[in-house]
This record gives structure tokens, sequence and C-alpha cells, in this order.
């Protein structure tokens, strides 16, 4: 019995072993083929333009070929079932997006897990979102917003990207935190949710840094606060919600994942090639025209935000009583 043991023991110590020896080989010959990123949004959306803009750095940096192959649909997740279903090798990546913790809160059944079925590698950027109101709005501050709802329940709007989208949940997760209670209007994008703002259609809109810091330059609208933790360098004269609301404190992101089992070595050779892209002036002022800021990351971490995030939405939709689809 302890002969089987042992001999047991030594079989699984050689295998481990072996795949160690393997994993370090095949990472120091990784990419010895072309590459892919999977983009599971349109052509033109931030997810979209970062993924290009890391798979044409990426490809000089590794000296291999890098396709960038759109699976567009719900809501991103053709493009993570793939990835999550591809070979081990680290070929194949997806962005995740800050939406992604969401919406494992609110679909019953995804084809994948949205933590299990990844590789995490590292997060790229982050941004904040932004609460805002037409130029010329009554509103002139979150804690008048907070005063309006307030004083007449359930007829202060606003407007999101889609039922159980971040923008959403973000605004239903204020509406508990202050005390209120807002009426919800989803809308398919940020484009029809800033038709319907201007048109005096809704009072309110949640929305990205990506979109709408764009737009306030336009001067057609006016920023409540921001979400992120601190107020953004790229608008300093925008409060963040926290300085109303001192526990939201949130930015969405994008990060890069590959499928899982894929050896440690070479996710930590992805991880390092990140960060030395992310570094580059070019790209910080890439990510600053749209609102974003850098924020390279190690795969634990990128993990553990998304583990964090599945939990805070879920309590979001728990207390709200928002229907999963």
């Amino acid at each position: 019995m302890k002969q089987a043991f042992t001999m047991r023991t030594s079989a699984f110590v050689i295998l481990f072993l072996a795949f160690n020896v393997w994993a370090q080989n095949t990472a120091s010959d990784f990419p010895n083929r072309p590459m892919r990123f999977v983009v599971g949004f349109a052509a033109g959306s931030s997810t979209d333009i970062v993924s290009r803009m890391l798979a044409q750095r990426m490809s000089e940096r590794f000296g291999q070929p890098f396709v960038v192959e759109q699976k567009v649909g719900f809501g991103g997740a053709f493009a993570n079932d793939f990835v999550a279903k591809s070979a081990p090798d680290g070929l194949n990546m997806v962005l995740l997006t800050g939406g992604h913790p969401s919406s494992a809160a609110v679909i019953k059944k995804l084809p994948y897990d949205p933590v299990k079925d990844f590789g995490m590698v590292s997060t790229i950027v982050t941004y904040p979102m932004v609460i805002s109101v037409v130029k010329d709005s009554s509103i002139k501050s979150l804690t008048e917003m907070i005063a309006l709802a307030k004083a007449k329940p359930g007829q202060v709007s606003f407007s999101s990207s889609g039922a159980g989208s971040l923008h959403h949940l973000l605004g239903e997760w204020v509406s508990i935190e202050a005390g209120i209670n807002m009426l919800h209007v989803p809308f398919k994008g940020g484009a029809p949710a800033m038709m319907e703002l201007l048109g005096g259609r809704t009072d309110v809109m949640i929305e990205t840094a990506t979109f709408t810091f764009g737009q306030l330059k336009g001067g057609k609208i006016r920023a409540l606060a921001v979400s992120s933790e601190a107020r953004s360098p790229l608008a300093p004269d925008i409060p963040t919600v926290s300085e109303t609301l001192p526990s939201i404190e949130f930015s969405s992101w994008l990060g890069v994942a590959v499928s899982p089992g894929t050896p440690k070595p070479i996710v930590d050779k992805l991880n390092q090639e990140i960060r030395l892209i992310l570094d580059s002036p070019e790209v910080k002022q890439k990510f600053a025209e749209f609102g974003g800021a850098p924020t390279p990351s190690t795969p634990e971490e990128m993990r553990a935000r998304i583990e964090r995030e599945i939990t805070r939405w879920r309590k979001v939709v728990d207390i709200k009583g928002i229907e999963r689809q």
C-alpha cells in the first residue's frame, strides 16, 4: 500500500516537473504563430479601438501578424465565449469590459463562467462613468438631483444603454445610497440616450467618460459628477459622486484575457509586454483622448476586481428587484 502511494506520488512529481519544463519552453518560443484579438463590440467602439491599438503594438513587439476579428453580439458574450473555449495557448485574446461583471449579475445563464473560464492577463485602461444633464437644466449638482428625486419619487428619469447594463446598475446603486427612486429609461447605446436628453424627454444621462467627455466639449450637456475615486485629471472641475455619496467609487475598465489553462509563463510574458506598451506616451495620450488612463495590473488583481464587482452588482440587482434575463 505504502509502495503504491509512493509510486503514485513520484509519478505526479514527474508529470508536474515535465509540465513546468514544457510551459517554460513554450513561453520562450511564444508566439510562434499569428495571434488574434476577438472583439465583441461594433467597429468604432472603445473596445474595438483599444483592441486594434494593442494588436498593432503587440504585433510589432512579438514580430507576428495580429488579426482583429469581430464577433459582435449579446453584449460581447459571443467574443468572450469564443476565447473561453479556445486552445490554452495564449494566441486568442479578448478585451473584457466593465460590463463583464454586470452581465454576470443580471444574466441567468451565460455560456461560460465569468471568472473560472478566463485566464486573466491585465487590466488595460480605466475610465469613470459620468452623470450628466442638458446645459440649461435646473439641476445644477448631484445634490440637487437627489433633492429633486426625493421631492418627486419616480418622476426624475435617468437613461442608460440598456436594462441590466453597467449604466443602469450604477444609476440604481446611486438611488440605493441616496435613498431615492428614479425612473430608469433604457436605450440601445449612448447616441439615442443623448438625443432624448437633448430633446428634454429624459432628465439625467449616465454614460461612460469615453462617450461623455467628447460631448461635453460641444457645450450642450453639463456633467454633475464622475464615478471614479478621484476627480479626473482630464476634467478636474467635475466633482466625484463620492463627494456627495461617499460609498460610491467606481471606474469602468477594459482588460485582456485569454483562455483558461494558458501556461503561467505565457500569461506573464503577455503581462510584461502589455505593461511596456501602456507605458508609452503615445498610448497614454490616446487613452486620454477618450477619458481613460492606462491601468496595468497583475492577473490576480484583475481577477479580484471582477469577483468584487460581480458581488456588488448582484447585491444591487437583489435590492432593487431587477429581473434577471
